[in-house]
């Protein structure tokens, strides 16, 4: 028994890790153009499929390249993705077709991986070998998982609170209108927030990619969990995403032991029904008065 709840929190912190991660990618994106990125999901899927295809197998200072290579690349896809999306917008939130523009790009490029590489889930073998925990066997990519989560909470927290760009960044989430009067080139900035979402996302997909689903139809269900946690965290806040994301993730992982796997996505929309009845703000979010 103790064994069983040992499987069921570890591996669901780190499954929640993932989730947190996405939530994190979804925050910075947000922050800077008040959209929410739904093709984040497929972006995390990218990485793990330039696991498989650039270091699979590899030594680890190859894999080490390939892990800064992984994570540039998906960052100039979500720079490019980010131009594309806001070229048609005057200010990010003053209208919702971005909504539609960011779930195009997923179908797309979640079409595109599955005309090119078919139906099938690829598997990557890890780098990192498996550790135990009270002496329970846990691969060494969920240890990779919850070490990636703290790596980027810390650099965004430093990023965004001591580098200049990150303090412009922060500028546009108060308001966008006194960062463009103040001079902030705002268009830029935002695509250098897609493009930090994108190097987060890429590198997480990369070192993950041994215990994810890579396959073309597995972004889904990971922008959903990724949602829901930085719902439940608040949106916006990347220390509620530290609770949100575990909490998640040992709830779905809960429910795939106690009910079945084809329930965690079930369990996971039913968590945010009850943060948005309960708490709409999210656990670490603020509430804030809107002039009508």
């Amino acid at each position: 028994m103790l064994s069983e709840i040992i499987i069921i929190v570890v591996r669901g912190i780190a499954i929640g890790s993932i989730f947190a991660m996405i939530a994190m990618s979804f925050n910075i994106v947000h922050g800077a153009t008040g959209i929410l990125n739904f093709a984040q999901g497929n972006m995390l899927v990218l990485g793990g499929y330039a696991a498989f295809f650039l270091a699979n197998n590899v030594g680890i200072g190859w894999w080490l390249a390939m892990l800064v290579v992984t994570g540039v690349l998906v960052a100039v896809v979500l720079a490019f993705q980010g131009w594309i999306t806001l070229l048609p917008l005057r200010s990010s939130v003053e209208q919702d077709s971005w909504i539609i523009s960011t779930v195009a790009v997923s179908v797309i490029v979640g079409a595109i991986l599955l005309i090119t590489q078919g139906p099938f889930a690829y598997s990557v073998q890890a780098v990192v070998p498996p550790f135990r925990i009270l002496g329970v066997r846990t691969p060494g990519a969920y240890g990779l998982a919850i070490v990636c989560m703290l790596f980027w909470f810390f650099a965004m927290r430093i990023f965004l609170r001591k580098s200049f760009l990150g303090l412009a960044i922060s500028a546009l989430s108060q308001d966008f209108d006194a960062a463009r009067a103040a001079g902030l080139p705002v268009r830029r900035l935002q695509l250098v927030a897609f493009a930090i979402s994108g190097l987060m996302i890429g590198t997480a997909g990369f070192l993950v990619a041994p215990v994810i689903s890579v396959s073309s139809d597995a972004g889904l269900r990971y922008v959903l969990n990724g949602f829901v946690a930085a719902v439940v965290g608040g949106i916006g806040s990347n220390l509620g995403t530290l609770i949100g994301g575990p909490l998640v993730g040992v709830i779905t992982m809960l429910t795939a032991y106690r009910i079945g796997g084809a329930y965690q996505d079930l369990a996971s929309l039913a968590v945010l029904v009850a943060i948005l009845m309960v708490r709409p703000q999210g656990l670490f979010g603020r509430t804030s008065a809107r002039r009508v």
